[in-house]
C-alpha cells in the first residue's frame, strides 16, 4: 500500500473535543488515523483534549502546546496534525511553538486527493481547491515581507516595492484563473458526453457511498459479469480515496435490456467545502442518475453515521430526491452468513466474495424497469423517421427488416406505447418487476 510513498512520515494526532458526543469523537479520530494512513504516515502519538471553546492564537492552550511539542520530541515525529481546521495563523503559530509543519483535516485530505488523482480533470481540481486553501494561508507571513520584487513588465515581477507576499498572491490567483479556464473546457466536454447519455433510452445508475465501501469492487463485479467492455475495469484497493474520476460503463441484463452504471468519488465525514466545490462537476454526474446504488460498508460499526454523511453530500449537490437501493456490502465481514439477503430496496452481500451481484442486477433491473413491457412494432418504410425517434427514446431488443417494414422488438412504457401506438403490432409480455425503493 505505501509502495508510493518514498518515506513514511512519523506523526501525532491532536483532537479537541468541543462538545461533542465522545462515540462520534472518537469515530473521528480513528478516521483521522485511517487518513494518515492512506498518505503514507504513520501515527506514533495521539493527544486530545476536551475543551468549551479554543484559543484565537493557538487553537489549544498554551499547557496543551508544551504536552504537544513534549510528545513530538520524544517521539521523533516529523508533523503534527489537527483533526480540526485550522485558521492561518493557528496554523502558522503552532508551526513555530511546534518547530515542526502543522496540518490539518483539510490538509490530510488534500494530500491523499493529490497523489491519487490520475486523470487530467482531477488534478485540475485537486490543484484548484489545494491553491484556495493555500490563498488566505499567505496571510501575516511579516517575515517575508520586506523582500522586493524585481523590474516592472510581468506579473511575477510586477515593479518594484512590491512584496513577495503580493506577488505570491497574485501568482496564485493568476494560477487558479488559469486551472478554472481549462476546466470549463473539460466540464464542457463532459457535459456534451452527458446530453447524449440524456438522449439515451437507457437508464442511469449511480454508486455512490462513504469512501472504501467497496462502490469500485461492486463496478468491477458487475462489469465482468454484464459489461460490454469487460476489460474497462476501474481502480480498486482496499484504502480512502481510491478512485476519484467518475467511471461510466455500459451493462446489459441476460435479456438484452441494457444500463449506465456509473462510479463515483467516495464522500467522508468534515469533507473540505473546496473540495466539494472543486468536483462538483464531477459529482454532478450523480444528480442526473435515475438510481443511486448507496453502498454501505457493513462491517464497519459506524456505517450508519457514514449512511448520513452521505446523504447530507447528496443533498448538498443537489441529489438528495434520487430513489436509492440499499447496498449493505461487506455484510460477510459483519459476520452474516448465507448471503446475499434482498428486500424491499436493499440488499446483503459481499462483493468481493462475488456474493450478490446477480442479485443486485436484478433488483436494479427490477426497478429501473418497472413498468416497462416488451413490445413489437412495426413501422413502414416511408415512416423512417419516426422509426429512428422511437428507437432513441426505448430499449431495442430486436430490430428486423421485412417486406412490409422494420420490425422493432424494444422495451418501453406506456408514454412510448401511445405515442407510437399507431405501429404496435403485440405486446407480448410484461417484463418488469415490482421492485420499489427506498427515498432519501
Amino acid at each position: 500500500m505505501l509502495d508510493e510513498f518514498e518515506e513514511r512520515q512519523r506523526v501525532i494526532l491532536v483532537g479537541v473535543n468541543l462538545g461533542t458526543d465522545e462515540e462520534e469523537f472518537s469515530r473521528s479520530m480513528k478516521e483521522l488515523k485511517s487518513l494518515g494512513e492512506a498518505c503514507g504516515k504513520e501515527t506514533v502519538g495521539i493527544v486530545t483534549q476536551n475543551a468549551e471553546g479554543i484559543r484565537q492564537s493557538t487553537f489549544v492552550g498554551s499547557g496543551k502546546v508544551r504536552e504537544i511539542k513534549e510528545l513530538a520530541d520524544l517521539m521523533e515525529a516529523n508533523e503534527v496534525i489537527f483533526d480540526d481546521a485550522l485558521s492561518p495563523s493557528q496554523m502558522r503559530n503552532l508551526g513555530k511553538l511546534l518547530e515542526r509543519p502543522v496540518l490539518d483535516r483539510t490538509n490530510l485530505i488534500l494530500d491523499i486527493f493529490a497523489l491519487r488523482a490520475k486523470s487530467r480533470e482531477a488534478k485540475l481540481q485537486v490543484e484548484t481547491a489545494s491553491l484556495q486553501y493555500a490563498l488566505p494561508r499567505l496571510i501575516g507571513m511579516r517575515e517575508q515581507l520586506g523582500r522586493q520584487g524585481g523590474a516592472s513588465g510581468s506579473l511575477s515581477n510586477k515593479g518594484a516595492g512590491e512584496t513577495k507576499l503580493e506577488l505570491d498572491r497574485r501568482r496564485i490567483e493568476h494560477r487558479i484563473s488559469e486551472l478554472r479556464k481549462e476546466l470549463r473546457e473539460i466540464e464542457g466536454n463532459r457535459e456534451t458526453m452527458r446530453k447524449r447519455r440524456e438522449k439515451s433510452p437507457l437508464p442511469r445508475v449511480a454508486l455512490v457511498g462513504y469512501t472504501n465501501a467497496g462502490k469500485s469492487t461492486i463496478m468491477n463485479h458487475v462489469l465482468a459479469k454484464y459489461g460490454k467492455m469487460k476489460e474497462k475495469m476501474v481502480l480498486e484497493k482496499d484504502m480512502l480515496f481510491a478512485t476519484l474520476d467518475t467511471t461510466v460503463r455500459s451493462m446489459e441484463f441476460p435479456d438484452h435490456r441494457s444500463f449506465l452504471l456509473s462510479d463515483t468519488v467516495g464522500f467522508i465525514h468534515k469533507l473540505p467545502h473546496d473540495l466539494v466545490k472543486a468536483f462538483r462537476s464531477t459529482l454532478e454526474e450523480v444528480k442526473y442518475a435515475d438510481l443511486l446504488l448507496h453502498v454501505v460498508d457493513y462491517s464497519d460499526e459506524n456505517h450508519k453515521k457514514h449512511m448520513e454523511v452521505t446523504r447530507q453530500t447528496l443533498r448538498e449537490i443537489g441529489a438528495g430526491g434520487i430513489p436509492e437501493i440499499l447496498v449493505y456490502n461487506k455484510a460477510d465481514l459483519a459476520g452474516m452468513e448465507q448471503l446475499p439477503k434482498v428486500g424491499e430496496g436493499k440488499i446483503f452481500m459481499a462483493a468481493a466474495m462475488d456474493q450478490g451481484i446477480e442479485e443486485l442486477t436484478e433488483l436494479i433491473r427490477d426497478t429501473v424497469y418497472a413498468g416497462n413491457e416488451l413490445a413489437e412494432f412495426l413501422f413502414p418504410y416511408d415512416r423512417g423517421g419516426e422509426a429512428s425517434g422511437f428507437m432513441e427514446s426505448v430499449a431495442v431488443e430486436k430490430t428486423e427488416y421485412l417486406p412490409e417494414g422494420i420490425l422493432i422488438r424494444a422495451f418501453c412504457g406506456k408514454k412510448d406505447r401511445n405515442k407510437y401506438g399507431e405501429f404496435l403490432r403485440s405486446a407480448p409480455e410484461a417484463c418488469a418487476g415490482s421492485g420499489k425503493v427506498t427515498e432519501n
